[in-house]
Parts: structure tokens; C-alpha cells; sequence
């Protein structure tokens, strides 16, 4: 079972309170605000929304 599209809808950054999106691999939830870009880890399909657990992702390269 994944995360639902409602629990998506209700779940904010604990830094910056942006939305988050779930990354295509489903590994974790990601804010979508640039200056934060956070990501915040998915596991046993439980989103751990602690600060202390989140990574910062680089950029990701522009699709042609």
C-alpha cells in the first residue's frame, strides 16, 4: 500500500512548511520548495517527517 494521495495532500516541510511530493522511486517525500529541497525518508511506507532524518537533494539535471 503507498501513501495515500490524501495523506499527501495534508503533509508539510517541518522547516519550511511547503508541500512535499513523493519521488518517483518512492523512496521518500521531497519539498518543493527550492531553497529547502529536503528530503524527508519513506520507511516501512511511513513517511519519517523529522528534520533530523532528512537529506538535502542536489538539482536534479533539466529533461531535453
Amino acid at each position: 500500500m503507498a501513501i495515500s494521495h490524501e495523506l499527501l495532500e495534508i503533509l508539510r516541510c517541518p522547516k519550511c512548511k511547503s508541500r512535499v511530493e513523493l519521488k518517483l522511486d518512492a523512496s521518500g517525500l521531497k519539498c518543493v520548495n527550492p531553497e529547502c529541497a529536503l528530503v524527508y525518508p519513506v520507511r516501512d511506507e511511513i513517511p519519517v517527517m523529522l528534520i533530523e532524518e532528512a537529506t538535502v537533494e542536489t538539482s536534479e539535471p533539466a529533461e531535453s
